[in-house]
């Protein structure tokens, strides 16, 4: 895809870019924070960058859809991401989630459920028919005369990458003004989608571009990547830092819990036990083992999740 596809305003946009002093002197970097977070409100995170340019295609006159349907954990950043951004714009959209529905919803279910998503739960082992399942919603729709689109999981396909090639150059301008020489940009990886973006966006440039892999391994998110980036630019260049996963997707230990508490008292910034949180304890203990640059200048990309604590509550609460 050579040039932008339509687009729609939904992000907060330029996010900003703030150093981490107390974590850069602990550690020896240049460490600085993009804060993708602060995106929006309900709209926060990274999903939104890319549910610009996806809304953008749903709204464009050759489609002209009504109902977004996505897909997700009961849990989704994305899918309560496209749940707003769907209300937003006046749509409807529909939500394949996996896993139970819980007795009591919170975080993004509840936001989710609370802009108007209908919701399906779909059982763990029937998740690899995940895109078979929303086609099928997609069919039931257009059987009642409404104008489905279909988003896959994190948004990432070639046309939401469009929203981290952008972030790309907004990230470089910002790094311009500020004398930054960068060297590597690290974020989480879940989808692929982000990864592919930024690899884009970075591409012919010698910043090296980090995803950790908070789920699958590095095999699994090359082969996706791959599909999404090679079409468009084959300079493009990632690199998938595996053995971060920890416990699971979405599953957190004492330890980890520990840690996002400790960043959260010495830096302000609230991690996610599901992606930031694995992402950005990579970073560190990959710094102090000597495997970061130290030279030039580091960027953590914080791609959000705040809501996604409110499902750990409990392990919050439990003393470490």
């Amino acid at each position: 895809m050579a040039s932008p596809p339509p687009r729609v305003s939904l992000a907060t946009l330029p996010t900003r870019l703030e150093r981490l002093d107390r974590t850069s002197a602990l550690l020896g970097l240049d460490l600085w924070v993009k804060r993708d977070d602060l995106t929006g409100a309900a709209l926060s995170g990274n999903k939104v960058r890319k549910l610009e340019y996806l809304c953008g295609e749903a709204r464009s006159p050759a489609i002209d859809a009504d109902t977004l349907i996505t897909c997700g954990a009961v849990t989704s950043n994305h899918c309560r991401a496209t749940a707003v951004a769907a209300a937003t714009l006046g749509l409807s959209s529909h939500l394949l989630l996996r896993g139970s529905e819980p007795a009591v919803p919170d975080g993004n279910l509840l936001l989710g459920r609370l802009v108007g998503a209908e919701t399906t739960f779909i059982d763990p082992v029937a998740w690899p028919e995940r895109a078979e399942r929303m086609e099928a919603i997609a069919v039931a729709l257009r059987a009642q005369g409404r104008r489905p689109y279909v988003i896959p999981e994190g948004g990432s396909n070639a046309v939401g990458a469009w929203g981290y090639r952008e972030a790309a150059r907004e990230l470089r301008e910002q790094a311009e003004r500020l004398g930054l020489d960068l060297a590597q940009v690290w974020h989480a990886t879940g989808s692929g989608g982000t990864t592919a973006g930024l690899a884009l966006g970075f591409a012919g440039t010698s910043v090296e571009v980090c995803g950790v892999a908070v789920c699958d391994d590095a095999a699994y998110f090359d082969a996706v990547i791959e599909g999404l980036v090679a079409p468009q630019d084959p300079r493009a260049r990632w690199r998938i830092v595996d053995g971060y996963q920890g416990a699971g997707y979405g599953r957190t230990t004492p330890e980890d819990i520990a840690f996002y508490g400790y960043v959260a008292k010495r830096e302000g910034l609230i991690l996610d036990p599901v992606y930031t949180g694995k992402a950005f304890r990579a970073l560190v203990l990959e710094a102090a083992a000597g495997r970061v640059p130290r030279d030039r200048s580091v960027v953590f990309l914080h791609t959000g999740g705040i809501y996604g604590l409110f499902s750990f509550a409990e392990a919050f609460a439990s003393p470490s």
